[in-house]
């Protein structure tokens, strides 16, 4: 089995960027991989009211493929909270995914704190886009890993081009912070990953359609793991993750 721990959906009409369900999944098929969690590009609340909805619906359309995941925007403080609890205890949602740069909060900002310890209380894993932009950088992460021991938060991207040897640092220094491997291009720090926070705290991701997800598998298998460690990132990891959810 293998599950994509971050991939996206959502219809831009004209726009290379454009990700119908059923694009994700022919790259899926492709790639070998058997299910997605699923998010979409825009935050909400936004222009579009509709877009959490969106995603649910594609999870019961292929439910044996998609998990979703509400991508939001702390920003709007109690509203936001109330769309968590709304996509976690209606719509099937699984977790809360943040990326800063499009709303520029910093991670450790009150508003988000509030957010993530919401997601926590379902036990619900918090995805934050972490590459190499102001507000993603890992060391800003972990001010939220720090105020939320709690909660399990996951580093997308595990610190993109440059700054992945931060994102191990403080993956080692706060227990709570997993590290997934979407459009990070290394393999060998794929592997030093493993060695240095162990294989259970690694997830694989493609961040597709974006990127290619048969190549982002074979960025995981170029990385000198074990057997066993390839089935930790590939599957077994995200699913005690997500089994740990609380369904109301």
């Amino acid at each position: 089995m293998i599950i994509d721990a971050h991939a996206h959906i959502q219809e831009l009409i004209g726009s290379s960027w454009n990700s119908p369900p059923e694009r994700l999944i022919s790259l899926m098929d492709r790639a070998g991989i058997d299910k997605a969690i699923v998010m979409t590009y825009s935050d909400m609340p936004g222009s579009d009211s509709e877009l959490l909805r969106y995603v649910a619906e594609a999870t019961q359309e292929y439910p044996a493929r998609l998990i979703g995941f509400a991508r939001l925007n702390p920003g709007y403080g109690p509203l936001s909270e109330e769309l968590l609890v709304l996509a976690i205890t209606k719509m099937g949602m699984k977790g809360l995914k943040l990326h800063p740069v499009g709303y520029g909060i910093h991670p450790g900002n009150e508003v988000t704190i509030k957010l993530i310890k919401k997601a926590a209380e379902f036990n619900a894993p918090t995805l934050f886009h972490c590459g190499d932009e102001e507000y993603t950088l890992p060391l800003q992460i972990a001010e939220a890993a720090k105020k939320c021991s709690e909660a399990t938060i996951i580093l997308g991207h595990m610190g993109g081009y440059f700054h992945v040897q931060d994102a191990i640092r403080v993956a080692e220094k706060y227990p709570n912070i997993i590290l997934e491997t979407s459009a990070m291009p290394y393999p060998y720090l794929i592997r030093e990953t493993v060695d240095r926070i162990g294989p259970e705290r690694v997830l694989f991701a493609s961040d597709g359609p974006g990127c290619d997800p048969l190549l982002e598998r074979k960025k995981v298998e170029l990385a000198n793991l074990s057997k066993k460690e390839i089935e930790l990132i590939f599957s077994e990891n995200i699913i005690k993750i997500l089994e740990k959810v609380k369904k109301y």
